[in-house]
């Protein structure tokens, strides 16, 4: 039987996989938001999931262990808040995936890494330390500027 042709399938997955070096990082002096920047963040952003996903395997083993009839009083109350704080900690894991999940869809739509308030590029620096972040540093302070001003009332 002769070789036959990828399917346009295969071939759009072929392209669509952009070669980064182990050592990249995201520079200033690069087109911003370029095919290697792109990917660079869809990457940390997957393993930033796995992370997250196995971390709350073990929260939920963890919940899944508790619930045993325990006699002491002060242990029960004991078992009582370690399980409010997984439950609390579940919480923020499942609103942590779902912001990654809404930054892998802005870096398919092409809207990673620029500011939802200003359209203005967020600096690299700030999206590798926070690579679901939507706001510019600037546009982060005055929200929280707002915040603030709104809890003293």
């Amino acid at each position: 039987m002769g070789h036959v042709s990828t399917g346009a399938k295969e071939e759009e997955a072929m392209k669509a996989e952009t070669f980064l070096p182990d050592d990249y990082r995201p520079a200033e002096d690069e087109p911003f938001m370029n095919d290697r920047q792109l990917e660079y963040f869809r990457r940390k952003l997957i393993a930033l999931k796995t992370e997250v996903l196995d971390e709350s395997r073990s929260t939920l083993e963890g919940l899944q262990d508790g619930g045993r009839n325990i006699p002491d009083i002060a242990d029960r109350a004991s078992e009582e808040t370690d399980r409010a704080l997984e439950l609390r900690i579940r919480d923020r894991q499942r609103k942590l995936i779902s912001k990654i999940d809404a930054a892998l869809r802005r870096i398919d739509e092409g809207e990673y890494g620029y500011c939802q308030e200003t359209g203005e590029p967020i600096s690299l620096k700030r999206l590798d330390a926070r690579p679901t972040t939507t706001l510019s540093l600037e546009a982060q302070e005055r929200h929280e500027r707002r915040e603030r001003v709104h809890r003293d009332d």
